[in-house]
């Protein structure tokens, strides 16, 4: 398998994983091509295991001979990792592991979550994922070089029409005047207290906005749209985060984009 063919073929198990659980899908491609050796390593071919996880996995396990560093050393050892039926259920466990840590650590991976996947190779090697020191290095020259940070942007906005752009283009340029407003009025607290009223004005605005758009069709929660309605609950100004538009999504994510959504404290 060339590493062309290699990416092709784990590039959409990476991106929807990635739509769920927040690691970098440039990641998740560059561990699995160092760990399988692009798809080519025995442990890869007999078990489709792409992440070199030891144990037992959801098709038993083989036992294959490994290279491990032991006081900057490396030697070779013989054990069991996990088998899976397909790549697809090696990416999802890679991403479990990396979401629930160890037995005795549960947040040992927490600062991979999220991050973009140059600092996510970094926080994992950190961690202690593998033990070759230079693990990080390695998966960033990988990331570099294929320029696999492209996958790690999730285009929620693929289907919209040009009218929608442009729509969605206006309520950004009307948001971010919103948004200096609320920085002035922000300056201090006795600056808050005298502008509250003209503050309470604009959200006000921006609310009604979401609320007549809200109308236009019925829909559960996109994934791309979760960030914005969880702050919008949190922040108090939304009762019911499903059942609205697609057009009330988008506004709602770019209010969340522009940092309009946080929750306000009284004076």
């Amino acid at each position: 398998m060339t590493e062309t063919e290699f990416i092709s073929r784990i590039t959409p198990y990476a991106i929807e994983d990635m739509e769920r659980s927040h690691i970098a899908a440039s990641l998740t491609i560059a561990q699995a091509a160092l760990e399988s050796s692009w798809g080519n390593s025995s442990l890869t071919v007999k078990a489709n295991n792409l992440f070199g996880i030891k144990g037992s996995g959801p098709a038993g396990s083989v036992a294959v001979r490994t290279t491990e560093y032991r006081d900057g050393k490396a030697v070779q050892v013989t054990a069991a990792f996990r088998a899976y039926n397909n790549w697809g259920e090696s990416v999802a466990d890679h991403s479990a592991l990396l979401i629930g840590g160890v037995s005795w650590n549960h947040s040992l991976y927490s600062k991979v979550i999220g991050a973009d996947g140059k600092t996510a190779a970094r926080e994992i090697a950190a961690a202690g994922y593998a033990t070759d020191p230079k693990y990080a290095a390695k998966l960033i020259k990988i990331m570099n070089t294929y320029n696999l940070y492209a996958y790690d942007e999730i285009k929620e906005e693929d289907e919209m029409s040009a009218e929608d752009k442009q729509k969605l283009a206006s309520l950004e340029k009307e948001l971010k005047e919103l948004r200096m407003l609320l920085s002035d009025l922000a300056v201090s607290r006795d600056t808050l207290k005298t502008g509250v009223q003209e503050q309470g004005r604009a959200i006000t605005s921006a609310t009604e906005r979401l609320s007549l758009i809200e109308g236009r069709m019925v829909m559960n929660v996109p994934a791309w749209a979760e960030s914005a309605v969880s702050a919008a609950v949190t922040a108090g100004l939304l009762d019911t985060p499903t059942g609205g538009s697609l057009d009330f999504y988008r506004v709602l994510t770019v209010l969340h984009r522009a940092g309009l959504l946080s929750s306000r404290k009284e004076g």
